[in-house]
C-alpha cells in the first residue's frame, strides 16, 4: 500500500483521496488522563484524536509553541539531521489503523547543497545519485510525525477512510476546556513525576500508543 502512498495526494476520487489535516490543539482525556493530539479537516467540522503519552505530547507542545529549549529535544536534533543530511520533510501521511493503531510515513526528499549558489557564474554540478530525485518514505509513530511536522511546517495528511474511521465532530467550547486543562498539567507536572508516570504505564499496559478512540461502549 505504501508504493501507492506518493501518487495518492492529490487524487479526487472518493477511494484513496486524502484530507490535508492540522493541529487543532492538545487536550486530556477525562478518564485515562492521557494526551491526545487533535488533527482537524479543513472544513473544522470533524477531528481525529490521537492517544500519546506526556513526553510525546510535551514535544508536539514544544514545536508548536517554537520556543527553542535550552537542549534541543529529541525532535529538534532529528529536525537538525535532516538538514545537515539535505533532506526536505515534504508531508507527512497518515494512512491506515492497524489493530488499533494510526499507521504514518514521512515523505522525504534530497536537496541539492548550497542552492542559494545557484546565481554563481560557474555552478558546481553536484554528484547527487539520479534516485535520490525520487521521494523517501520512512515509517513513523504520527506522533514522532507530528512532532516534526509542527517544527518543518510540512504539510499533515490522511487517508479519507482513516478520517472517516476515526474522527469525532468538532465540540469548540468541549475542546477549549480540555486543552486548558492540559495546559495546567503541563505547569503542574514535574520532570520526575513524569518518569515516574512513564514507568508505571509501561508497567502496568500494554496497551498501543498512538490509538483511535475506542468504542465509548467499551471504554473503562
Amino acid at each position: 500500500m505504501r508504493q501507492d502512498l506518493l501518487v495518492i495526494i492529490g487524487q479526487k476520487g472518493e477511494e484513496g483521496s486524502v484530507v490535508e489535516m492540522s493541529v487543532a490543539g492538545l487536550a486530556l482525556d477525562a478518564s485515562s488522563r492521557s494526551p491526545i493530539v487533535l488533527l482537524r479537516d479543513p472544513s473544522g467540522r470533524r477531528q481525529v484524536p490521537i492517544w500519546i503519552d506526556q513526553a510525546q505530547a510535551h514535544n508536539i507542545m514544544a514545536g508548536i509553541q517554537d520556543s527553542p529549549p535550552p537542549r534541543p529535544l529529541s525532535h529538534d536534533l532529528m529536525v537538525a539531521l535532516l538538514k545537515a543530511g539535505n533532506l526536505h520533510l515534504e508531508r507527512v501521511i497518515i494512512h491506515a489503523i492497524e489493530e488499533s493503531t494510526f499507521q504514518a510515513v514521512l515523505k522525504l526528499r534530497f536537496r541539492a547543497p548550497e542552492q542559494e549558489q545557484e546565481q554563481e557564474e560557474e555552478p558546481q554540478v553536484e554528484n547527487i545519485p539520479e534516485e535520490s530525485a525520487q521521494p523517501l518514505e520512512m515509517d513513523a509513530r504520527p506522533s514522532d510525525a507530528i512532532a516534526l511536522a509542527v517544527r518543518t511546517g510540512c504539510s499533515i495528511w490522511m487517508l479519507e477512510e482513516v478520517v472517516a474511521e476515526a474522527s469525532i465532530p468538532v465540540d469548540a467550547e468541549a475542546d477549549e476546556e480540555d486543552q486548558s486543562e492540559f495546559r495546567r498539567f503541563l505547569d503542574e507536572v514535574s520532570p520526575a513525576a513524569l518518569i515516574r508516570h512513564l514507568q508505571s504505564r509501561e508497567s502496568a499496559t500494554e496497551e498501543p500508543l498512538d490509538s483511535p478512540d475506542q468504542d465509548p461502549d467499551h471504554q473503562e
